[in-house]
């Protein structure tokens, strides 16, 4: 795909796939295979975006076999009827570089590249970072930085961002921000004409953040409930914003749940304010109920319970997910 045609397609639901696991851990890859099919067949023609090895694909506890081999099953799936921009993230440059290069020769699209973690580099490094990640890869191959400052340590800045929308081929902002003005003024910072920005928390934020621009909203859910997620982004596309809050609201039963679930499952072993991944698990299981493969969470992320099981789906078919 032409650069010009991927930033023109960097807009919509972009769905942060579930690496199914098997009960043994292994890579459930005939698993993934069969929900890109069945969410590629409902996206094309759509605006949407797949996100394989993502953070909620727990790409950190794969390895590079792993990722590279889920990486190419989603793209063989996606066959050109949705934008594949793989989940690339390392906290070193040069292995980072490594990863979008090994997406791009398996034909992803671009890549998505969550900031450097573990140490946090000064402004300066954190741009030269990005650089050398976009010129190590080829002009057509998009990269989008995943701006999470939740799980860096650091943010970067808009002016920072601005420079790197200067570069070609560094297309989109994959926005974590949880604050409004933090949000505005990268809003301010950018031209969308080089690069564009997607709500990163998703609809919570995007609600807000489509009013000043944001081309849509990054979720896992759309993994087993794309039409619901999907309704939202078109109401935000026409400013129906009371629509939005409605579509928004119809989740309440399912996140009422997996906040008790987080209180079941014991204290977070945090030392912030954040909640635990127990969301992950209930997402995976979601994806068993409805009849893809959501599979098994790797160590040291658990999954729900039986009888947590039982109840998600009685959640699930009050909101009509489950027909």
């Amino acid at each position: 795909m032409q650069l010009s045609e991927l930033k023109k397609r960097m807009k919509g639901v972009q769905v942060v796939q579930m690496t199914p696991f098997n009960e043994d851990e292994s890579l459930d890859l005939e698993g993934l295979r069969a929900n890109t099919r069945w969410l590629a067949e409902y996206a094309e023609g759509r605006d949407f975006i797949l996100t394989p090895c993502g953070s909620n694909g727990e790409f950190y506890a794969m390895n590079d076999g792993e990722r590279e081999a889920a990486i190419q099953a989603v793209v063989e799936e996606a066959a050109g009827r949705v934008v594949v921009m793989a989940g690339c993230a390392h906290a070193g440059t040069r292995e980072t570089i490594k990863a979008c290069q090994v997406a791009e020769s398996v034909g992803a699209d671009g890549a998505l590249v969550v900031l450097p973690y573990y140490h946090c580099p000064k402004d300066e490094g954190l741009y030269q970072h990005y650089k050398k990640v976009c010129e190590g890869v080829g002009p057509n191959f998009g990269i989008q930085l995943y701006n999470n400052p939740f799980t860096s340590g650091s943010w970067a800045k808009p002016e920072i961002v601005a420079r790197l929308s200067k570069i070609p081929n560094f297309i989109a902002v994959k926005e974590n921000t949880p604050y409004a003005a933090s949000y505005y003024a990268m809003h301010k910072a950018l031209n969308p004409e080089d690069t564009v920005i997607l709500t990163g928390v998703g609809p919570p934020l995007y609600i807000f953040e489509s009013v000043y621009g944001a081309t849509g909203f990054i979720t896992e859910r759309a993994s087993f409930a794309p039409e619901l997620e999907y309704s939202l982004y078109e109401a935000a596309v026409v400013r129906n914003f009371a629509r939005v809050a409605e579509i928004f609201d119809s989740w309440t039963p399912y996140f009422d749940f997996v906040k008790k679930v987080e209180v079941s499952h014991g204290p977070n072993a945090g030392i912030t304010n954040r909640t635990g991944y127990m969301a992950m698990g209930v997402a995976k299981a979601s994806l068993d109920i409805v009849g893809l493969r959501g599979g098994e969470m790797r160590l040291p992320l658990l999954g729900i319970t039986e009888e947590e099981k039982v109840e998600l789906k009685d959640v699930l078919r009050i909101m009509g997910i489950l027909k």
